[in-house]
């Protein structure tokens, strides 16, 4: 039967009135309206938009030149430095897939990774070029290597046949590129951490990552040219899109190749920084830097983390400092941030702790995420707003990855009813927003309670000697699981177990309390992720600070 719909007759998608979604049209936009304005500072180099959309293109056309097309993978083990940015472009201008490493990784998970994907070009930094030259030998074929020579780093070696700027002048400088044929094409190929097995390779697409660079912009209202330090790693999803998302606002980008405090704020000083990214141990970071370093600092600062749920205290302490804090929340399979705890018109009328407590809960969606529910694991009803009923965090829409690669098993699993499994356990507010109480492999199971670490590690994390605090499960023969805690002091602090004991005893329900401590440094991802995994290991041959 045929369609009697009046607006589909003789009204079809054609050139003039339907492109695809690409963040490519964002930067050519950004070269045309704004050639002079500032895109890239890093030390003593800058760059203008107009010359960075040149160096994209010149990148671009330079690895068509060598056979780069649609489907090919380029890798880059890059710092925070320009040409990793300009990698954010010019990959995807060919059709190619950009595969940004993990700078932390080892030699054999880089050699997997490289291999999995298929890399047929990697573009490499000397400061990593002892773990690249290692993976290179394990890889079972050869790969086009190409040297990031960045004179920020003088040591490490070249490995390749050409460095970055020698080959880009070899790419047409007439070559242009902002649009592309299919939006639902791969843009970019993110890994997992692989803390249970190899990492999975997570394929982005350019609409999401086109909707969610405008996401970006709207939840932090960043407006126009704004300037903002690269203390997020560039190849953590992709920067949480911003690459992408500062293209879009014709915004700043100042480069930082190691994030420690002295270059934080002089960086924030000197370049009038408006807005970073980071987690939360990096806000701990900056809470406890040196009184002298925080001199000259303007108030107002935007601050946006994630990465690790956020204790209220770090939220406090940063607005103490006067910095604006963001608190959003994703996983690599939704580009990033995908979850904002959007503030509320009331909530300025609140004390600091009190905004802090309700600003360390996930959130909302964003404003580009479709939907997301807290719901239970097995049947996909939504679980009561009671703030106490626990559920999964699912999410669906446009800021969901395409899939897994070559993973259909793992990629139709996660998939499963439709909804995006995260694998976080949650409770759901009356409000609507929604509070992480931890992953559903990190939840203590206690004689029969279930205790959240996240509970146990905010309160440790307002100990006013404690800097950094995890908690997990360790094997008990009486109870199946206890807590134990890994607990870092602020310089020049002391504290013993018995008291940290006692302040729990005052601050948790008796089953909650740590049965075990560990004083020292906690292990993380580079990303900043405490790596719970390892922290279990050592959790088994740790003796019980108090009785069973």
């Amino acid at each position: 039967m045929s369609s009697n719909n009046i607006y589909e007759k003789d009204l079809d998608q054609n050139q003039a009135n339907f492109a695809h979604l690409t963040p490519l049209s964002f930067i050519e936009r950004c070269a045309s309206v704004y050639p002079e304005k500032i895109s890239l500072i890093h030390g003593d180099t800058s760059y203008t938009w107009s010359q960075t959309y040149k160096r994209c293109c010149l990148l671009a056309s330079a690895l068509i030149k060598i056979g780069i097309g649609k489907g090919d993978t380029v890798a880059f083990m890059g710092a925070n430095t320009p040409e990793t940015f300009e990698g954010h472009f010019g990959v995807p201008m060919t059709g190619a897939v950009l595969n940004a490493l993990n700078v932390r990784l080892d030699a054999k998970a880089i050699a997997f990774i490289l291999e999995h994907a298929e890399a047929k070009v990697l573009f490499t930094d000397r400061e990593y070029s002892e773990t690249i030259k290692s993976a290179l030998k394990i890889l079972p074929r050869d790969i086009i290597v190409i040297d990031i020579d960045d004179p920020s780093f003088s040591g490490g070696e070249l490995l390749g046949q050409h460095s970055y700027e020698e080959f880009i002048t070899q790419g047409d400088p007439d070559y242009s590129c902002f649009q592309i044929g299919d939006e639902w094409q791969a843009i970019s190929l993110n890994y997992t951490s692989g803390t249970t097995g190899d990492p999975k390779g997570v394929v982005f697409h350019h609409r999401g990552a086109y909707l969610n660079a405008i996401s970006n912009v709207m939840c932090w209202n960043m407006t126009a040219h704004p300037v903002y330090l690269w203390t997020l790693p560039m190849f953590h999803c992709n920067g949480w899109c911003f690459p992408w998302s500062l293209a879009a606002v014709a915004g700043t980008s100042v480069c930082l190749r190691h994030v420690r405090d002295a270059a934080i704020f002089e960086a924030i000083r000197i370049h009038k920084v408006t807005h970073f990214c980071g987690a939360p141990v990096v806000l701990n970071t900056i809470i406890n830097a040196e009184e002298s370093l925080k001199q000259g600092v303007e108030k107002g600062i935007n601050a946006m983390t994630a990465g690790a749920a956020p204790p209220a205290a770090v939220i406090a302490g940063m607005e103490s400092m006067g910095f604006n804090v963001t608190h959003v929340y994703g996983l690599t399979e939704t580009y990033g941030p995908c979850v904002v705890c959007a503030p509320q018109d009331d909530w300025a009328q609140l004390s600091i702790d009190d905004r802090a407590e309700l600003l360390a809960r996930q959130g909302v969606r964003a404003p580009l995420q479709d939907e997301l529910m807290v719901a239970d694991p097995e049947t996909l009803i939504p679980v009561p707003k009671d703030g106490k009923t626990m559920g999964e965090i699912f999410m669906r829409g446009n800021l969901v990855m395409k899939g897994y690669l070559k993973n259909p098993k793992t990629t139709q699993e996660s998939f499963k009813g439709g909804w995006f499994h995260s694998g976080d356990l949650a409770v759901w507010y009356e409000d609507g927003y929604t509070q992480i109480k931890d992953r559903s492999k990190d939840i203590i199971i206690s004689g029969g309670e279930n205790i959240s670490s996240l509970e146990i590690e905010s309160v440790l994390f307002k100990h006013p000697k404690i800097m950094e605090a995890a908690v997990v499960a360790s094997n008990d023969e009486k109870w199946g699981e206890v807590p134990c805690a890994f607990v870092c002091l602020k310089s020049g602090q002391e504290l013993e177990a018995e008291e940290l004991i006692a302040y729990c005893r005052e601050e948790l329900a008796g089953f909650k309390i740590p049965k075990k401590v560990v004083f020292g440094p906690i292990d993380k991802t580079s990303t900043g992720k405490v790596q719970k995994y390892l922290l279990r290991e050592k959790a088994e041959q740790v003796g019980y600070a108090i009785s069973k």
